[in-house]
């Protein structure tokens, strides 16, 4: 594929190698070639298998459900399962050259955080990105081990006034990101 031709299936008439990307050499989408203090420890793969990436934490810094009317659109599903890692905990292995942006702020294709990221080809959602975190779908991680699903489990629920199904497992259930920040608890 062309440089041309790849500007194209971004969605964006300018050089992909151009000034405007430097996307590419900041984290997350930089190759931590050669990095020995990567450890990769899971792996993952878009729907097509164009995008794959590995992480180097057995853990995500926090895991939820995410119940807000953009996950539902976007995902077509009734809600979002995601995990929260730190940009340079992600190495894309391959196809990242091949990731397509989407800000629903503004509703354009352009990379400004923070921005929704997924496959241009297939178009499965990869994460969110944000300006210090990425949001990761474990849905797409190769779960090894039972220990490593049971490391992503979800910890509550957000957005959940927003929910198109109740869901009565148990966990926390906040009317927006989490408490402490103008949310409060519902009761279940």
């Amino acid at each position: 594929m062309t440089t041309s031709e790849k500007a194209q299936a971004h969605g964006r008439d300018e050089d992909i190698e151009g000034e405007k990307n430097q996307w590419k050499f900041r984290a997350p989408y930089k190759v931590h070639e050669k990095d020995n203090s990567f450890k990769s420890y899971l792996e993952g793969n878009c729907h097509c298998g164009r995008i794959k990436f590995h992480l180097d934490k057995k853990k995500p810094l926090d895991s939820k459900f995410c119940h807000c009317t953009t996950c539902q659109v976007l995902h077509g599903a009734p809600f979002g399962w995601t995990a929260i890692f730190d940009k340079d905990d992600i190495n894309f292995t391959h196809g990242h050259h091949d990731l397509l942006w989407y800000d629903s702020m503004e509703k354009t294709t352009k990379h400004k955080l923070p921005c929704k990221v997924s496959c241009a080809y297939c178009r499965t959602p990869i994460m969110d990105e944000g300006k210090n975190k990425i949001l990761m779908f474990p849905t797409l991680i190769k779960f090894k081990t039972k220990k490593d699903r049971e490391n992503f489990a979800p910890q509550y629920h957000m957005f959940y006034p927003q929910r198109v199904v109740d869901v009565k497992d148990g966990l926390p259930k906040w009317t927006k990101m989490k408490e402490g920040e103008e949310s409060e608890l519902l009761q279940e």
